[in-house]
């Protein structure tokens, strides 16, 4: 008698939710806005702020300067010429902090490029890019990635400031 009312409740329970799992799945979840003053800047002040105290040491051992990752995103950005830089946040549309972190490890094994946008007249945050460093055990390795890293961030930095694409005109 139990093995009958368990078949029942079970198949009570299948009838009731087989209908959610073959439900069709939402659709991909759009973007949400990117804020409209990374859209209209035009003047760029940028910020170095260093990198986690942990990874001085390990760039120091990989012959690397700890301004090299500001130096790069900096020429970057200067031959990209979105924006204009400037020389003062007062003058900033927007300001960009360039950061070397190593979030949860004090090796160089996770290092991580951020560029966090600030409004700046503000001061308000409006978006963070990261980039993962890939790990290396060779100092030339060690160097190709975080140069890939740089040009990664460079990379979704771009993608981030197109305008969204306008829908056409109705006539």
């Amino acid at each position: 008698m139990n093995v009958s009312r368990s078949v029942r409740l079970c198949s009570a329970a299948v009838f009731l939710f087989a209908p959610s799992l073959f439900a069709q799945q939402p659709a991909t979840i759009p973007a949400g806005p990117v804020p409209a003053p990374i859209f209209s800047a035009q003047k760029v002040f940028i910020v170095n702020a260093g990198m986690d105290a942990s990874l001085a040491e390990s760039f120091q051992s990989l012959d690397l300067s700890q301004t090299e990752p500001y130096d790069f995103f900096y020429s970057a950005m200067q031959s990209w010429g979105r924006y204009q830089l400037v020389s003062s946040p007062a003058a900033a549309d927007l300001v960009f902090e360039i950061h070397v972190a190593a979030p949860g490890c004090n090796t160089a094994g996770q290092l991580q490029n951020v560029v966090t946008i600030y409004d700046a007249h503000t001061h308000f945050l409006l978006w963070t890019v990261t980039q993962p460093v890939k790990g290396a055990n060779r100092k030339v390795t060690w160097r190709k990635n975080i140069t890939a890293s740089n040009v990664a961030l460079i990379a979704q930095l771009k993608s981030l400031t197109s305008p969204p694409p306008q829908p056409p005109a109705a006539p």
